[in-house]
C-alpha cells in the first residue's frame, strides 16, 4: 500500500533528511533509512482494524507508540518531531503548524532484526534462552488490566476480527468460517482457565504484536519494539497470548526445538506452566494473524498460506503424557529432555520442566548462577520437587505433555511423577540414564555456565547410596541415547 498523496511533501522531506533513499513500506508505516537516524511516518489508511485518516489519529498514535516502546527500547526510541504544513522542516511535536508527524529511531543494521538472524539459521540456544529471558522480563513490567474484562468475551471479538480481516484480505471464506467456529469451540472449553488467568493477574497491557521482525538485538540482547499502539483492547490480553505471537514465529521459522526451548526457558524462569493449556487457541489465532496480514502484502501470498494452515493445525493437538528423565548427575538428563521435548506433544512441544531450574527460580536468583551447598537441604529438595509436580499437573491438565528432567534419586519422588500421571489419565514413560562414573566425573567436570551446581562430590555421594527399585526403562548414557529413548518411549513418528 503506496503513500497518500496526502502525505507525498511530507514524504519527500523525510527522505531528504535520511539521505533521499526511498522508504521500507509497511502496510500502514514508511520508514525512512539514513546514517545515523530513522524517521517513521504514520500512513493516512483505515483498514478497518485501525483508522490513521485523520492527523489527530497519526499525531496520537505516534505519541502513544514512542510512550509504549520507551521503557523496553530506549536507546532506540529517540523523539517524536512534527513537520510543517509546507513540508520544509522538522518541529516539536506539540507545534501548531505541524500536520504530519515522525518518530525518530536510532538505525539498526537489518541483519539485527531477527527475522534477518531467523533465516540465516542464526537463533541459536543461547539467543533462545535470551528470547525466554527476554519474554519473563516484558511481562514483569507489563501494567495489569485497568478495569473488569471478561476474557472469553473479549478473546470471542478478537476472532470474530480476525476473521473478518481474512477474508477482506483475500483467503479462502470457507476455511477462515471453519477456523473461526473451531476457534469459538475451544474458546468454550478454555472459559474456566482463561478467566482464573485474569483473577491471578495475567491480563495486562501487553506488546501486542510480539513476533521476529519486531525483536532485534541491540547490544548483543534481543530487544522488542514496535508494540501495538492503535488499540488499546487489542493490547489488553493474557500475557500467555503476547507470548504466543513470539512462540508461533519461532515455530514458522526456524521449527519446534526452538520454539520449545523458548517457551520452556519462559516457564523455568517466570513459572507460569499454567499458560500452556491455551497455547492451541492462542498459537493458532496468531497464525491467522499472520496470515491475513501477509495476504494483503504484494508477494507474500505463498506465506500467507502456509500461516494460515499453521492456524487450522494448532486447533487440533495430540493428547498429552508425561516422559521422565532421571539417573545419576552427569548422566545427561537435560540434553535428553530437551532433544525429545520438541517431538511430541502440542506445538511447540512437551513442557520441558527442571529441578535445577526450578531450584534457581524459587531461590530467586537466575538459572546459571550458583547456590551455595547450604541451599541443598533435604526440605528445599522437598520444595523443588513439590513445585516441578504442581507444574506438571498444571500443564497435563491444560492438556500439554510434559518432560520432567530430575535426578530421581528417592524412589518416593519416582513414585509421585508417576502419581501425577496416574491422576492426570495420562500414559507415563520413565528413562533412567546410565554411564560408567569415570565417563560422569568428566562430563561434570567440563561444565559451564549449567543450572546444576552439581561437583563431582556430589555425584561421588549420590553414587554411595542405594536408588531403591528402578521400574524405568534403563538406558545406557555413555553415548548418545536418544534413539534408544525414542523408541522405548514410542516417538519415532513425533
Amino acid at each position: 500500500m503506496s503513500i497518500p498523496a496526502a502525505q507525498a511533501r511530507a514524504a519527500a522531506l523525510l527522505s531528504r533528511l535520511t539521505g533521499g533513499a526511498g522508504p521500507v513500506e509497511t502496510h500502514i508505516s514508511a520508514v525512512f533509512i539514513g546514517p545515523d537516524r530513522v524517521l517513521k511516518l504514520k500512513k493516512a489508511v483505515s483498514l478497518g482494524f485501525l483508522d490513521f485518516t485523520t492527523a489527530e489519529a497519526r499525531h496520537r498514535f505516534a505519541a502513544r507508540e514512542l510512550e509504549i516502546n520507551a521503557s523496553a527500547a530506549p536507546e532506540l526510541y529517540r523523539a517524536l518531531h512534527g513537520i510543517t504544513a509546507a513540508a520544509d522542516r522538522l518541529v516539536g511535536p506539540e507545534d501548531p503548524s505541524a500536520t504530519e508527524w515522525a518518530l525518530e529511531m536510532a538505525p539498526v543494521p537489518p541483519e539485527d532484526f531477527l527475522d534477518a538472524v531467523a533465516a540465516r539459521g542464526g537463533i541459536d540456544e543461547a539467543l533462545q534462552d535470551a528470547l525466554g529471558a527476554m519474554a519473563v522480563s516484558l511481562r514483569a513490567a507489563y501494567p495489569r488490566a485497568a478495569g473488569p474484562i471478561e476474557p472469553e468475551a473479549a478473546f470471542r471479538a478478537v476472532l470474530r476480527g480476525n476473521a473478518r480481516a481474512a477474508v477482506g484480505a483475500g483467503l479462502d471464506p470457507a476455511r477462515v468460517v471453519a477456523w473461526r467456529r473451531t476457534a469459538g469451540r475451544l474458546l468454550r472449553r478454555l472459559a474456566p482457565l482463561l478467566r482464573a488467568r485474569a483473577a491471578e493477574g495475567q491480563l495486562r497491557r501487553c506488546h501486542g504484536d510480539l513476533h521476529l521482525g519486531n525483536v532485534l538485538l541491540w547490544e548483543g540482547r534481543p530487544v522488542p519494539f514496535d508494540a501495538l499502539e492503535f488499540d488499546e483492547a487489542l493490547a489488553t490480553i493474557d500475557t500467555g497470548y503476547d507470548l504466543a505471537f513470539l512462540i508461533a514465529d519461532l515455530l514458522h521459522r526456524c521449527g519446534r526445538p526452538a520454539a520449545c526451548r523458548v517457551l520452556s526457558r519462559a516457564v523455568a524462569l517466570g513459572g507460569d506452566a499454567g499458560a500452556v493449556g491455551a497455547l492451541p487457541l492462542w498459537l493458532s489465532t496468531r497464525a491467522m494473524i499472520r496470515a491475513h496480514c501477509l495476504a494483503r502484502m504484494a508477494g507474500q501470498g505463498e506465506g500467507a498460506q502456509a500461516f494460515l494452515t499453521e492456524a487450522e493445525a494448532y486447533l487440533l493437538p495430540p493428547p498429552p503424557r508425561i516422559v521422565a528423565v532421571g539417573g545419576l548427575q552427569g548422566t545427561g538428563k537435560t540434553r535428553l529432555a530437551r532433544a525429545l521435548a520438541a517431538r511430541f506433544g502440542a506445538a511447540p512441544g512437551a513442557l520441558h520442566l527442571r529441578s535445577d531450574e526450578i531450584r534457581k527460580r524459587l531461590a530467586g536468583v537466575p538459572p546459571e548462577t550458583p547456590l551455595p551447598p547450604g541451599a541443598y537441604t533435604p526440605e528445599a529438595s522437598t520444595a523443588v520437587h513439590e513445585a516441578l509436580f504442581a507444574q506438571a499437573r498444571a500443564a497435563l491438565r491444560g492438556g500439554h505433555s510434559v518432560v520432567a528432567d530430575a535426578a530421581f534419586l528417592d524412589p518416593e519422588r519416582r513414585a509421585g511423577i508417576e502419581a501425577v500421571a496416574r491422576e492426570a489419565g495420562v500414559p507415563f514413560t520413565g528413562l533412567w540414564l546410565e554411564a560408567p562414573l569415570e565417563v560422569l566425573r568428566g562430563r561434570i567436570a567440563a561444565r559451564r555456565g549449567d543450572a546444576s551446581d552439581a561437583t563431582v562430590a556430589v555425584l561421588e555421594y549420590a553414587a554411595s547410596k542405594p536408588l531403591g527399585g528402578v521400574t524405568w526403562h534403563r538406558l545406557d548414557a555413555s553415548g548418545d541415547p536418544l534413539a534408544a529413548a525414542l523408541a522405548v518411549a514410542h516417538l519415532q513418528s513425533c
